[in-house]
């Protein structure tokens, strides 16, 4: 058996992988905010669904893993299983988010939310998963079963907390809350995930084929800093708040309120 390291360069990966889905997790709740009570919603899930799918779950997951070496192995990635991976990270958010989001306006925000946090969680899972298949080694690796379904329970229950504060969550304050809640989350699944890999020396063991970390993570942070930058500029034009109060005409409405919400 070889010994596996998660923290190769010590605290730096974690910290910045952490940063990434506090980032991330900000952001998308931002966007979530707005699409609650935007008439045309679509927009604003799809860029809460980049920035959490994206940032803060698939880039933090790739930040996470160059941090990780394997004894006397060498380590290359897959690039279209890898960047295929970002996509179902990207998918499996919008849909949660599309469904928590039709279904509070239909009233029915208790079901979509389990069904939703199911989906989005399991999604991730597969994500984490597919993002391990693609990486390529010179030993053999295996997983345990029990550690791998842990991983996966922590995946929805974070996916559904993380649904529950799209839905809820108003204030900038209350934002930054959720968003440290739901990093804490996220790398608290990815490394459960990493925990059940076990590498054992592969003899005769062929050179993998594939880029190397650093190949991949420098187109990887100038493509996630052009559109981190375009949500920042998009959520800070428009209005900070979710409702605005404004007066009602004199002497009251019907109901002898002195104004409304809208």
């Amino acid at each position: 058996m070889l010994h596996t390291h998660h923290f190769a360069y010590g605290w730096v990966t974690p910290v910045i992988a952490y940063i990434m889905s506090f980032t991330g997790s900000l952001l998308g709740l931002q966007c979530a905010r707005r699409a609650r009570v935007s008439e045309r919603p679509g927009g604003w899930l799809v860029g809460a669904a980049v920035a959490i799918g994206g940032t803060g779950i698939w880039v933090m997951h790739f930040v996470a893993m160059l941090g990780f070496s394997i004894d006397g192995a060498s380590i290359r990635y897959n690039v279209p299983l890898t960047l295929a991976s970002a996509v179902i990270a990207v998918v499996v958010v919008w849909i949660g988010l599309s469904l928590v989001t039709r279904g509070q306006r239909a009233g029915r925000d208790g079901w979509t939310l389990l069904t939703g946090g199911l989906i989005t969680g399991l999604g991730v899972g597969a994500m984490h998963y597919a993002g391990m298949f693609a990486m390529r080694t010179d030993a053999t690796l295996s997983y345990s079963l029990g550690i791998v379904a842990l991983s996966l329970v922590i995946a929805v229950v974070a996916a559904t907390a993380a649904l529950w504060f799209a839905l809820h969550v108003r204030g900038t304050i209350a934002s930054i809350g959720a968003a440290i809640i739901m990093g804490i989350a996220v790398c608290g699944m990815h490394y459960t995930g990493m925990t059940a890999m076990h590498a054992e020396h592969l003899d005769p063991a062929p050179a993998p084929h594939g880029a190397d970390g650093v190949q991949l993570l420098l187109p990887l942070m100038i493509g996630v800093s052009v559109v981190t930058m375009m949500l920042l500029i998009n959520v800070g034009l428009t209005d900070n708040e979710d409702y605005r109060v404004t007066p009602a005409p004199a002497g009251g409405g019907t109901d002898g309120s002195t104004g409304r919400l809208r």
